[in-house]
Parts: structure tokens; C-alpha cells; sequence
């Protein structure tokens, strides 16, 4: 069974777009709605979605992490993690999901940067995720053969999700599991995947400054484990 987990926080104009077209792809979605003012509780379980609600807003990562529990506890063998503005093209999700049916991985990430281009990532964007790359090799120990440092589409075996301890509850989580699946035993791949941008998906993205508050997040992680 797979069960596709998104994170979503003030997703209400996107979220029943998202869910209707990851549901085709998988066995059920599951919405983490991170404490969000808006409707997006109620437009996603209209939409198909089962729902869990943080009673403040916690953070993308740990909303994954409640995502992810939960889809562990109701018998998920895969957990797709794909995020709520619609940036991740679902039609993406059968190659994500293929080197873990085949038994080839235990961990599959979703890169911008193998044989497609994200359309519409402007060109800023991509000079941050290409610092952020270098940073991932040199401060937090990633292969430098990841080329997508922040992507947020990844699909992980149910042994795999057991796994991984991640603990960061904002944005630095990908750089964190990163960090625990390349440097453990699992299997680990990246697929080629599409993502679209908007100028509206663009303004709720991450700025040049977030770049610092990763690090720091990071860098605190090290002194709390």
C-alpha cells in the first residue's frame, strides 16, 4: 500500500487541486494541515484526504514526521512524501515509485536536475540550490553526487521510514534526512521528476535568507541529538 503524505500550511487555493491529482497515483493521501488560518483542512478532506491537524503551526518537517507515523501505523509499505502547492507534478510519482517496487532502493528522492528542467525556476533559485548543494557536502556531510539538495518528493520503503529519525521541524529537514539515508546502509537513488512554478508558488518558496536560517537549524541539530 502506499500512502502519499503531504505537508500543507495556508494551502487552501491549492490543496484540492493536489490531493484530486495525487490520489490516481496511490493507495490514499494523507494531509498533515500544520495549523493553518485558512480552509485547508476542510478543502483537503473534500477533496479525498484524510486529515490530520497540528493545533499550531509546528513546521514542515514535523509535519512529515506526524504524516509519516501515522501512514506507518496504517499498514503503508511505501510513504510518498510530495508537497501541497502543486509544484510536484504527480505524473512523476510511478518513477518515483519503481526502483522501491523493483526492490532496487529503500529510498528514492525526486531531483529537479535529471533530464528535466524545472520550468519556470528562475535563474536565483537556482544559484541557492546550488549553494545549498556545496554547504550539504562540506558543513553537513551529503554526497556531492545529490543534485537536488531541497527536494522535497522523496518515497521511502516502510523499513526505511522506520529508520530515519529525523528531527528537524522546519525547513532543514531535507537536508537532515539527507544526511541520515546517505550516510546509513539503505539504498538510496534519485530519479529524474518535473516541477512546475508559478509566480504564486514562487512567493511562498524560499528566499535567499532562508539559506542562513537552514544552516543555523543545522548547526543547532548537531549540539541536540
Amino acid at each position: 500500500m502506499v500512502i502519499a503524505v503531504i505537508p500543507a500550511f495556508h494551502e487552501g487555493p491549492r490543496i484540492g487541486q493536489t490531493v484530486r491529482a495525487v490520489l490516481p497515483y496511490v493507495d490514499s493521501v494523507l494531509v498533515v494541515d500544520d495549523g493553518s488560518p485558512d480552509d485547508t483542512c476542510d478543502r483537503a478532506k473534500r477533496a479525498g484526504a484524510v486529515i490530520l491537524c497540528h493545533s499550531v503551526n509546528r513546521g514542515q518537517g514535523a509535519a512529515l514526521k506526524t504524516g509519516t507515523e501515522a501512514a506507518l501505523k496504517c499498514g503503508a509499505d511505501i510513504v510518498l512524501h510530495i508537497d501541497a502547492d502543486g509544484q510536484h507534478d504527480p505524473m512523476s510519482i510511478p518513477n518515483m515509485l519503481q526502483p522501491l517496487l523493483e526492490e532496487r532502493a529503500d529510498v528514492v528522492f525526486g531531483s529537479r536536475f535529471l533530464g528535466h528542467d524545472a520550468t519556470g525556476m528562475p535563474f536565483n533559485r537556482r544559484m541557492l540550490l546550488s549553494g545549498a548543494r556545496t554547504f550539504n557536502a562540506l558543513a553537513v556531510g551529503v554526497p556531492r553526487k545529490v543534485t537536488d539538495p531541497q527536494s522535497g518528493f522523496r518515497a521511502l520503503s516502510s523499513s526505511a521510514a522506520k529508520k530515519i529519525n529525523f528531527r528537524q521541524d522546519r525547513m532543514a529537514h531535507c537536508s537532515e534526512i539527507l544526511r541520515l539515508v546517505t550516510r546509513s546502509g539503505l539504498r538510496w537513488c534519485e530519479v529524474p521528476v518535473r516541477v512546475h512554478y508559478s509566480a504564486d508558488t514562487l512567493r511562498k518558496g524560499q528566499k535567499p535568507w532562508d539559506a542562513a536560517k537552514i544552516a543555523w537549524q543545522l548547526f543547532l541539530g548537531v549540539f541536540t541529538r
